[in-house]
């Protein structure tokens, strides 16, 4: 069995059912994160809609807040998370802001790990992102 997310008449993501059902519950957890609805609507009769608008802002602040947190465990469980958004961002053919979310590291820093070593470059960041999103989405078929 499977599940489809969809942004109009477009299949973005057709994972099995524990995969969608994992990430759905992620969803909510990074919602309250940053405080936004995903736009990522209901599973209803296997499809799922979301919307463009809400998604975009979504992914944005979801950006953001990885970049100001720099809590090593924090960033490793967000990770995967947020490269599969980052995958369904690209599909849906949405501009990701990665200035916008690196100009987020100058703000105040959150969940800081203790003792802190340097975080990544600004431009190391979201390489290493973009590297992950690109290598995750072979396995996220539509």
């Amino acid at each position: 069995m499977s599940q489809y997310y969809d942004m109009g008449d477009q299949t973005l993501w057709n994972p099995s059912n524990g995969a969608s059902r994992l990430f759905l519950s992620q969803v909510s957890v990074y919602q309250a994160e940053v405080g936004l609805p995903s736009g990522i609507g209901p599973m209803k009769a296997d499809e799922c809609q979301i919307d463009p608008t809400l998604f975009t802002a979504f992914v944005h602040a979801l950006l953001a807040w990885h970049r100001r947190t720099s809590h090593a465990v924090m960033a490793a469980l967000s990770e995967g998370f947020i490269a599969t958004v980052l995958v369904l961002a690209e599909r849906a053919a949405i501009e990701v802001n990665w200035q916008a979310a690196d100009r987020a590291d100058g703000r105040e820093l959150t969940d800081v790990q203790v003792p802190m070593g340097p975080g990544p470059s600004e431009g190391a960041w979201a390489a290493a992102l973009r590297q992950k999103s690109r290598e995750l989405g072979r396995f996220m078929p539509t």
